[in-house]
């Protein structure tokens, strides 16, 4: 089964820590993603920019409102996005439990609802 895992952090703490935080909490991260590749868990994953680079768009009566950032003002912002296959959802929590990005902040667990032909 797959699932999404959608990583969240404080920016702002992220960009308080020093570069050498950063470069080893950056590290672990890759690691761990080589890893979880390795055992065919890691299916995709993509790091997003800063929230501050967002675009939010909105429907209205058939109009389109388009915002700078983020639609809520949140304390975590998203931070990277995996996709992850698992047996189930307790293999998928497990993992999501060992992965360094959950120091930063919490990782939301989805199911993905599978195409069929």
């Amino acid at each position: 089964m797959k699932y999404l895992f959608l990583a969240y952090g404080d920016e702002k703490q992220l960009q308080a820590m020093s570069a050498s935080e950063r470069h080893a909490l950056g590290s672990e991260c890759m690691a761990n993603d080589e890893q979880l590749r390795k055992s065919g868990h890691l299916l995709a994953v993509q790091g997003l920019q800063n929230s501050c680079s967002a675009t939010t768009v909105r429907v209205q009566n058939g109009k389109a409102f388009v915002t700078d950032g983020p639609y809520a003002e949140t304390k975590e912002q998203i931070l990277g996005i995996f996709t992850i296959e698992a047996r189930d959802l307790n293999e998928a929590i497990q993992l999501a439990s060992t992965m360094p990005q959950v120091q930063a902040g919490p990782i939301e667990v989805r199911p993905i609802i599978e195409q069929t032909s």
